[in-house]
């Protein structure tokens, strides 16, 4: 099944100033993440942002960006807005990828858009977590399936809770007990991003603060790819963006 990429890409961020222009080895990480999203065989790839700095800093170096209305409350708003401009058809899967992601597996973007279908009209992606620190760290978000690989429900809490075994402790996992860590990567049907900035906020996702849960709460399923080790990490801070930097020497 053939996809699009949709990056939205704000300026404003209060952890690091101007974020998606931070530069990566001579090129804006907007760009950069554009780049890693065109390995993943998506048919286009375009950069969704309300700041004209943004746009030119993509047009420069040969990047789609398309100017949004500035008063979006999610990045999912944002993309529903360049998907309806693009008058996509109901059944075209839309990847929505973080500008803030230089270091994506292109394969997780075109994995997680393969579980679109008929009935299916989202998916994410997940990985088994093996540390203790992890499992219990509200700031990581698990999330559990039913038995054809669809989620039941996100959590900041360790679920599933092994009742017997954290009972004796919760300094290390149980044997055979690896809960899924999601991965904030999602792709959707155009029809369902459509139809998605209209429904109505949820008790659930007000309470664990994780707006998936909205999605669940209105009934809809959500496919889960499991990929087995984590992805690199997004760049949320100064010290995240010196790590990534590693990766994208100024000769590149």
């Amino acid at each position: 099944m053939g996809f699009i990429v949709i990056i939205p890409a704000r300026l404003a961020s209060t952890r690091l100033p101007n974020k998606p222009l931070a530069d990566l080895g001579g090129k804006p990480m907007v760009v950069r993440v554009a780049e890693r999203a065109a390995l993943s065989g998506a048919s286009r790839v375009i950069v969704a942002t309300d700041h004209l700095d943004i746009a030119a800093a993509c047009a420069a170096h040969g990047v789609e960006a398309f100017m949004t209305r500035s008063d979006h409350p999610s990045g999912t708003d944002r993309i529903a807005e360049v998907a309806r401009a693009l008058e996509l058809a109901p059944d075209d899967v839309v990847v929505n990828l973080q500008g803030d992601e230089p270091l994506i597996d292109p394969e997780l973007l075109s994995a997680c858009a393969a579980r679109i279908s008929l009935d299916v009209p989202m998916a994410t992606c997940a990985h088994p977590l093996s540390s203790a620190e992890d499992c219990f760290n509200p700031n990581v978000v698990k999330v559990v399936l039913d038995k054809h690989g669809r989620a039941l429900y996100f959590s900041r809490a360790a679920i599933p809770w092994h009742r017997d075994a954290f009972a004796q402790s919760k300094d290390t996992l149980p044997a055979a007990y690896a809960p899924l860590r999601h991965i904030g990567l999602y792709a959707y049907s155009n029809a369902f991003l459509q139809a998605y900035p209209g429904l109505a906020s949820s008790p659930l996702e007000e309470v664990e603060a994780l707006e998936q849960l909205r999605v669940l709460w209105h009934g809809y399923p959500i496919a889960v790819y499991i990929t087995e080790s984590a992805p690199a990490a997004g760049v949320d801070t100064p010290e995240d963006l010196a790590r990534v930097r590693l990766h994208y020497p100024a000769t590149m």
